[in-house]
């Protein structure tokens, strides 16, 4: 097994497998994008709710209680809210 091989199925015990992860991320994301205020949502905000879409999809496939992956989905919500805060380009 090349070490590239070793990475991917010790990400995958952690994250989910691949596959699985991508088909709930991207159902996530089609359910978000057919909401009513998707098209009026910011750039970042779209980012910021898509990667969590991703977050959440690992949680639900892999390791719910891996800490970096909940830290991650409050990182992503506080750079929205900041931006709402204290605009700017």
């Amino acid at each position: 097994m090349s070490e590239l091989d070793n990475i991917l199925a010790e990400r995958g015990e952690t994250h989910g497998y691949f596959k699985s992860v991508a088909k709930t991320s991207q159902e996530l994301k089609q359910v978000m994008r057919s909401t009513p205020n998707w098209d009026r949502l910011s750039a970042d905000q779209k980012e910021s709710l898509e990667m969590n879409a991703s977050k959440v999809a690992r949680i639900l496939n892999g390791n719910y209680m891996w800490h970096d992956s909940w830290f991650d989905l409050a990182g992503y919500a506080t750079l929205v809210a900041n931006t709402l805060e204290k605009p700017h380009d």
